[in-house]
Formats: structure tokens, sequence, C-alpha cells
């Protein structure tokens, strides 16, 4: 069988070829179209890895820093706390040194003002005893005030200045001050002037510490007071409040140190004839003292050479301060009393002893901690006055035994030491002692303590 072929017909083969190639063209198109967005795909990907890549790069920077500045922050808190500890470490060695330089500094004085006060008793014999009393007077004041004011500025540091509060009259405040401070006022011959209004005045305050502020006032005005200058202290009522008023005409306060007048350590301009200017103490504790007994003081000056003034406001008080039964007390400093002095210093011990029995007491003396024990317990005593500091035995164990050993009525224990931190009176409490006295021992104060002792 033989087949025959059949060919194209000449007049469509162009038309033919015509639509291959434009289904050529269109494929390769739509190749071209899928490639170019497959590469922008590729391109976006790439692009979006770049940045992913930075991205992570700098979170890896970022917590690099982190973990560095934690570091440093661990670093620094640790050093912080080296340091406070530091700080911490360097006060309480600051405040023993100090404490302890109180405590060497009272014990030579102590024997020097009970000298001087037996001194006081023969001033009649010679015209210069007088003279001679008041100077050693003076200077032993001096110095025990400034050993105060080194304490206290390291209580004011710690917050550890504490207050004994009692109604009190103003009147009672303003004259011990004026005690304290007439001497230097005195020295240096000037005119002090104190009006006071005629009706009795109460503050709930501290006697000792508000004795303390206006004494510090007085003897700062004195000493930049010119000789022969005024030094005036006014007291007003305003109606709930009691205003005092301590002004002078002397070399006044420089106007870009009155802002900080009260600050610690602030000095004003000192010349080369006031070598004694004090150590900027006084004025940041009359600052803190008023505060602590809710009230506010202020300074005002013109300037160098316009004198100064300061004004302290104090809440006064409805409760009235006790009567003293003057009969009873009277009375009471006719009777001797048998005393006991424990002391390890020989001199204090001396002129204490001679003090007292000039006074009409009978006094025993001990100079060691074990036989002044067997002293109270041999004898009966109406008054142990016995140092902290002793050999042997100190006195806190020399009064809790006794206290233990002895029958009532008791007698009446009081401490005698250099130093006046807070922990040593709570101490000394706890001991047994009934009185506390810093010294250079006030004569007046002890006294005071002997007499209101009921005999045995």
């Amino acid at each position: 069988m033989r087949y025959t072929a059949l060919s194209p017909d000449p007049e469509d083969v162009p038309a033919q070829q015509l639509s291959s190639e434009q289904n050529l063209h269109a494929l390769h198109g739509r190749e071209v179209k899928l490639l170019r967005e497959t590469i922008n795909q590729l391109l976006s990907m790439a692009k979006m890895q770049v940045e992913e890549k930075d991205k992570s790069d700098a979170f890896g920077l970022l917590v690099t820093q982190l973990r560095e500045a934690n570091q440093n922050l661990v670093l620094a808190t640790f050093g912080a706390q080296d340091m406070q500890a530091s700080a911490e470490a360097t006060t309480l060695r600051q405040t023993e040194f100090l404490a302890m330089l109180a405590h060497e500094l009272r014990n030579p004085l102590q024997p020097l003002a009970m000298a001087n006060d037996l001194l006081a008793k023969k001033v009649d014999l010679d015209p210069q005893l007088a003279h001679v009393h008041g100077v050693i007077g003076r200077q032993v004041a001096h110095m025990a005030r400034l050993i105060d004011d080194l304490l206290d500025a390291s209580r004011v540091s710690s917050g550890k200045i504490t207050l004994q509060l009692a109604p009190i009259l103003l009147s009672d405040i303003v004259a011990a001050a004026v005690e304290v401070g007439q001497a230097s006022i005195s020295q240096r011959q000037q005119v002090l002037s104190v009006n006071l209004p005629k009706e009795a005045l109460v503050i709930e305050g501290d006697l000792v510490r508000l004795t303390q502020v206006f004494a510090n006032l007085l003897i700062n005005a004195s000493k930049f007071t010119h000789e022969f200058g005024h030094i005036d202290i006014v007291v007003r009522r305003h109606d709930t409040m009691v205003e005092i008023a301590v002004s002078d005409d002397g070399a006044g306060i420089a106007l870009d140190i009155q802002p900080f007048i009260f600050d610690l350590f602030t000095q004003g301009f000192r010349s080369l004839e006031r070598a004694q200017g004090g150590l900027g103490i006084g004025l940041s504790l009359v600052r803190i003292i008023t505060q602590l007994h809710g009230g506010t003081v202020d300074v005002f000056s013109a300037g160098v050479g316009f004198g100064s003034q300061f004004v302290l406001q104090l809440p006064l008080s409805s409760l009235a301060p006790p009567a003293p039964d003057m009969d009873l007390q009277r009375e009471a400093q006719l009777l001797p009393r048998r005393i006991l002095l424990i002391e390890d210093n020989a001199d204090a011990a001396e002129m204490l002893a001679l003090l007292l029995t000039q006074d009409g007491h009978h006094v025993d003396v001990r100079n060691d901690g074990p036989s002044g024990l067997r002293a109270a317990l041999d004898a009966p005593y109406d008054v142990i006055v016995c140092d902290i500091g002793l050999p042997g035995m100190d006195g806190f164990q020399v009064i809790s035994a006794a206290r233990a050993a002895l029958a009532a009525p008791l007698p009446c224990f009081v401490a005698t030491s250099g130093y006046s931190q807070l922990g040593e009176f709570d101490r000394a409490g706890e001991a047994g002692f009934d009185h506390y006295l810093v010294k250079p021992i006030n004569i007046d104060a002890l006294s005071k303590i002997i007499t209101a002792t009921v005999p045995r």
C-alpha cells in the first residue's frame, strides 16, 4: 500500500511561524519577569538578612555594653560599701579618739579645778589671790568648754544629742548663762544689759543644754566685741512663743558668711588679736539644741563692723517649775555626811577631799577599786563618789558589787569620769550609779547631790 504525504499550504507558513515566535517571546518575557521577581526577592531577603545581621550585631554590642555596665555597677556597689564601711570605721575611730582625748585632758583639769575652788576660800589672805583664782577659773572653764564642744561636735554628726526635759524658768536659764559668760565679759570690761519681762516665763527644756546655748551666744558676742563694748539680752513674749535677742556692737558678720554661720566648723573673720577664736562649733550647737527644743534661731548683721544680733524663738510651756523647799535645803546643808571617795588620781582625790572636809563632811579616800570596795563594805557611808577608770576593778564593777552586798538603805552612788558619751551614762545607770559627773567636777553640783542625800 502506498501513502502520499500532504504538504502545507504555502500561504499558511508565515502565520504559523509568527505565532510560534510570539509564544516564545511571551514565554521568554514571563520567564524574565519571574527571574526578576526572584532576583528582587533574593535581594530583599539579602537586605533583610543584612539588616537582621546589623540588628543582631547592634543587639550583641548593646548586650556587651550592658554586661560591662552591670559589672561596673557591681564593682561600684562593692566600692561604695567598702567606702561606707571605711567611713564608718573612721568615724568610730574619730569618736573613740575624741573620747579618749577628752578623758586624758579632763584628768589633769580635775585637780586644777578643785585646787582653784580651795583657793577661793583663801582669797582674803592676799589681794593677789583673788586675781590668781579668777585667772585659773577662767582658763579651766575655757578648757572644759573646748573639750565639751569637741565631743558635742561628734554627737551632732551622729545625731546623739539627747535632752533631759523639765519645766524651767527662762530667767533661771539666762542667769545661768550670764554666770558662765560673765568672766569673758568682765575681762574685756564690756557692758552687759539684760532686759527681762516681769512675768515668769516657763520653758519645757533641758536647763544644762539651754544654758549652753545662751552662754555660747554671750561668749561669742564678747569674743567679737571690742573692749568697753556693749552686749544686750532682750526677752519678749509673743503669744505662745518667747523671743530672746542677743545683740552686740562688735565686729559684725560678713554678708557672704551669714547663710553658713550655723554650719559646723564655720568661722567668720578672725584678726590676729583674736587668737582664741574657738573651733567653729558653738553656733552649730546653738542651732541644733534650739531646734531640738522646737525653736528657731536667726542671725542679723549689716556686715563687718556693724555688730550682730542672734534671735531665738522658743515655745512657752503651761507647766509650772517645781518650787524648792528652802527650809529643808538649809536644814540639810547643816548636816555632815560620811563620804567615801574612790579616785586613783592622787592630786584630784586630795583636793576634792579637802573641799568636802572644809564643808564639814567626813571623807575617806581610796585609790583603787578593790580597796574602795572593801571600804564601802566595812563602814556605812551616806555618799560614795567613785571614779570609773580605776586600777584593779573599774568603777562599774565596784558599785555593782557594793549594791549587791550592802543592805538598805543604800548610800548615794556618784560616778565621776572624763568620759561623757551617752553609752557611759547608760552603763553607769545599769551598774547602779545614781548620778554621773563629768570631770572637772562642778563642786556646786556635787554639793547639791550630797545635801539632797538623807544622812544614815
